[in-house]
């Protein structure tokens, strides 16, 4: 564990502890990489933003059930801001969500994020692209739609004009092999 991590694990501890200053301190660490999560699922700022407060609520009344050794708090919060964003898709399913956001703003840091945490994610993602390449294009492909794009598994299976068990067995073998990949 690094030092971010437990600045992150000791900040979720004082916040479930109704520690409004804490709560503060980790949104200002932690809120462009999880707005960044949102925007590429939402594709409109606007929709980020919102979905953004509510996702530091759930933190705030969900800190206490954040456990250290069911993984990194960043991936925990991440989660939590996944999940948010794709109840807000499929609620808004009939609106047309086509706004397009370019990969180097995603990218870009905010002014405020420590440059240990910049060089975590950056070392987190080449990783994680590496590990990518392993992957059938099949399951590439399912696994970018469904935690990049927040496709469900009937949305990729219209897409991709594949049965809805061949998905779900792409995503699943995949998310396999990263895991194996990423643990290695």
């Amino acid at each position: 564990m690094d030092s971010v991590d437990e600045s992150l694990i000791g900040l979720l501890a004082r916040s479930a502890n109704g520690d409004s200053v804490a709560l503060r301190t980790l949104y200002e660490q932690t809120s462009p990489q999880l707005f960044a999560v949102l925007l590429r699922i939402l594709r409109r700022s606007e929709l980020a933003e919102e979905a953004l407060q509510d996702v530091y609520v759930n933190i705030w009344r969900n800190a206490a059930a954040y456990h250290a050794q069911r993984g990194r708090p960043m991936a925990w919060m991440i989660s939590i801001a996944r999940y948010r964003a794709l109840d807000i898709r499929r609620s808004l399913k009939h609106e047309h969500l086509n706004q397009e956001v370019t990969e180097m703003e995603e990218l870009l840091p905010a002014d405020n994020v420590d440059v240990l945490t910049q060089t975590d994610l950056s070392n987190d993602a080449r990783r994680l692209a590496e590990c990518m390449k392993g992957l059938s294009t099949d399951q590439e492909r399912c696994i970018r739609l469904a935690f990049l794009d927040g496709l469900s598994h009937d949305e990729i299976s219209r897409k991709l004009s594949s049965p809805m068990g061949t998905v779900k067995s792409w995503v699943r073998r995949g998310l396999m092999a990263l895991k194996a990949c990423l643990s290695s």
